[in-house]
């Protein structure tokens, strides 16, 4: 199906899982599409088969808690980060859910992890003010560089290059063979209010990275020249939550969920947002969205996880 405003507009709710007790803090689809994984604030991690419509078993993180998912680039395994006891990113097999290999060295909570789209490297960005260069086969930092506030990160698309959201306002580009050097180029944003980046992601085109806050405020930038292209705002987010805003796979349009139990849609071109999509509890808070890299779903988590699709043709 074509991603435009016409068939985004058409998303319906079609499945609701309540497989969580408590808040699910992240979500992450597979390269391939067919699996999406959760973590969640009751310490359990579930796995979802998106072409059955139905949820695997649960894999208890009691010890440790869970944020941060990722699927790995095979997507047979997960990198997470510990939320209780230490500051730990866990590399998890999803095959027998055993863990293959820790990764210590953060001080402080971990508030950004990125998975390399062309080996096995990661990225991890802490409250500790750094951010670490992992490879999946050794529990030993590959690199450092600290940084004067709080980072969040995000590889390009090729994997050539990642982007560092430093302090709320600058963003500085890297090439991951030479990190080492510092940046090889520094974006600086100043925006009215108080506010808290959170999130950093390349669009899939790589032509754009858009910076999610604590606030009801999303920004869209230029990655080649770095100047501000829009601001999307107007979802609510009265409780200063983290919450994630994602692209579609065309890169043309940026979905976000709200504390309202709305999730909002803007067109990339121009800024203007297209529509908003309603659960059944405003209540609800819409942490993650995301949207299947290869069919077009649209999965929503609040304490349940929600699949979105359009209907279905009967003719």
């Amino acid at each position: 199906m074509l991603i435009n405003d016409t068939n985004v507009k058409s998303f319906r709710m079609t499945k609701v899982f309540r497989e969580n007790t408590e808040r699910i803090n992240a979500c992450d689809f597979n390269k391939n599409g067919d699996l999406l994984i959760s973590s969640s604030d009751d310490d359990s991690i579930v796995v979802y088969d998106c072409e059955a419509g139905l949820p695997k078993r649960p894999i208890p993180s009691k010890k440790y808690g869970c944020d941060m998912i990722r699927f790995t680039r095979s997507g047979e395994q997960a990198l997470h980060c510990s939320m209780k006891v230490d500051d730990s990113i866990r590399y998890l097999s999803l095959s027998d859910s055993k863990y293959i290999r820790y990764y210590t060295g953060h001080t402080k909570k971990v508030r950004s992890l990125a998975v390399s789209p062309i080996d096995k490297s990661f990225l991890s960005a802490s409250a500790d003010r750094t951010v670490r260069v992992w490879d999946l086969r050794s529990a030993l930092c590959q690199g450092l560089i600290i940084t004067p506030g709080n980072p969040v990160v995000d590889y390009d698309p090729d994997g050539l290059a990642f982007g560092v959201g430093i302090d709320s306002q600058i963003i500085g580009l890297y090439d991951i063979r030479n990190h080492e050097k510092g940046p090889f180029e520094m974006l600086k944003y100043e925006c009215e209010g108080e506010f808290e980046w959170t999130h950093l992601k390349f669009s899939p085109d790589g032509k754009m990275i858009l910076v999610s806050t604590n606030t009801s405020l999303i920004l869209l930038v230029d990655a080649f020249s770095g100047v501000l292209l829009h601001t999307f705002t107007g979802h609510q987010n009265t409780k200063n939550v983290p919450l994630e805003a994602s692209f579609s796979p065309d890169s043309k349009y940026v979905f976000c969920g709200s504390t309202d139990g709305r999730i909002h849609v803007w067109r990339t071109v121009d800024g203007e947002k297209l529509t908003t999509f309603t659960t059944d509890n405003s209540s609800d808070c819409i942490q993650c969205v995301q949207f299947n890299p290869k069919s077009f779903m649209l999965a929503t988590a609040s304490a349940n996880m929600v699949f979105w699709l359009p209907p279905v043709d009967d003719d």
